[in-house]
């Protein structure tokens, strides 16, 4: 072992340097620095400070929620004055069920400037006929958005998937009947996976409502989309339900282009 003296001015005294310590070592604090970066990234995405799908939704002009029950009591006043141009709300489910907040916020969105729409989530466990007359019986003729029907996985069936015939046996007599009563080809909301199994390459009249909460939507059939849920983590003001974040969507036009949905 070498030794090298170090001039220190009083009297050359010498110093054993200490050995290098393994790369391998020196990496580690970069690393721990680098997790609690990516912690406390985790922590604001999962609180909703940071939703990655605001970055890239923001250049579009035309936004809007969509509600139920689970926001609660709604101020729609004060809802709408918060850079929103439109709201759907959840109106049914299947062939009987009616969202407990339904009649009380569509009466109070009506009241404001937004296009109002209401939303079918719909069932695998009942026929389109039996659903479609349900929702003609509970929405009103006179939205200002098309009607939309929510087609994603629920319950047992993320596990025991429908097939494909089951839904378009469910779905097209649904969409047939709501087009005839509303004047307007329904829009379909999915999610990715529900979109690829059910809507790929069919219902080319309906227009688009696909969710992807990280990264703009790509569907998988080259279609565009026309409404695009970005967020499902947004605070707002004006709603006191049990769920504290509320749902948020951009459309890809204009409010003109919007309005002309109806038909």
């Amino acid at each position: 072992m070498t030794h090298e003296r170090t001039g220190n001015g009083r009297g050359g005294a010498l110093s054993v340097p200490r050995p290098a310590r393994p790369r391998r070592f020196r990496r580690l604090p970069v690393a721990a620095a680098a997790l609690s970066v990516l912690g406390a990234l985790a922590i604001l995405v999962a609180t909703g400070v940071i939703w990655p799908g605001r970055i890239f939704a923001a250049p579009y002009e035309v936004r809007g929620v969509d509600v139920s029950s689970y926001q609660g009591g709604i101020d729609w006043e004060l809802l709408a004055g918060d850079d929103l141009e439109f709201a759907y709300i959840k109106a049914t489910e299947g062939s009987s069920s009616v969202d407990r907040r339904f009649a009380a916020s569509w009466e109070g969105a009506r009241r404001t400037d937004l296009l109002v729409g209401a939303y079918h989530f719909l069932s695998f466990e009942s026929s389109g006929e039996a659903q479609a007359r349900h929702v003609i019986e509970t929405v009103p003729a006179d939205a200002t958005l098309p009607i939309a029907v929510d087609v994603e996985y629920y319950g047992d069936y993320f596990a025991h998937p429908p097939s494909r015939a089951e839904v378009d046996a469910i779905l097209a007599p649904l969409l047939e009947e709501l087009t005839a009563h509303y004047g307007a080809p329904p829009v379909i909301y999915a999610t990715p996976a529900a979109y690829d199994a059910y809507i790929a390459g069919a219902y080319p009249d309906s227009p688009i409502w696909i969710r992807s909460v990280v990264v703009p939507p790509r569907l998988s059939d080259g279609r565009d989309w026309t409404f695009w849920q970005y967020s499902h983590r947004d605070r707002r003001p004006g709603y006191d339900g049990e769920e504290p974040y509320i749902d948020m969507n951009v459309y890809r036009g204009t409010r003109a282009q919007l309005t002309e949905l109806t038909g």
